[in-house]
């Protein structure tokens, strides 16, 4: 009933920048928290950055001031703006949201498939 898509993800190089899209679809009554989560190889997922309905936003401390989540409510998207990136960046990105269904108004956490991030020269 609900799905959440990503996007944008790919090869760049150590200081180079990405943009990662995340689009909520389906049956959606109200989507609270927003964010993303990622996963390196050999690691346990991790949150990178959370955005609240509101617009109040957390972040890791190893992507503080290099990272920017924002969200377009009329849009049910979410993104995450990556700048001076590095190798230790390099996982598999995914999209989270809470997210209240139209037809049970009952609210789950919903996840996107992922997208991989890898930042090597």
């Amino acid at each position: 009933q609900v799905q959440l898509v990503e996007s944008g993800g790919g090869l760049v190089q150590p200081g180079g920048s990405l943009r990662l899209s995340c689009a909520a679809s389906g049956n959606i009554f109200n989507i609270y928290n927003m964010g993303w989560y990622r996963q390196a190889p050999g690691k346990q997922r991790e949150l990178v950055a959370v955005v609240t309905s509101g617009g109040s936003t957390n972040y890791a401390d190893s992507v503080k001031g290099r990272f920017t989540i924002s969200r377009d409510n009329a849009k049910n998207t979410v993104y995450l703006q990556m700048n001076s990136l590095k190798p230790e960046d390099t996982a598999v990105y995914y999209c989270n949201a809470r997210i209240q269904v139209l037809a049970t108004k009952i609210t789950a956490t919903y996840w996107g498939q992922g997208t991989q991030v890898t930042v090597s020269s």
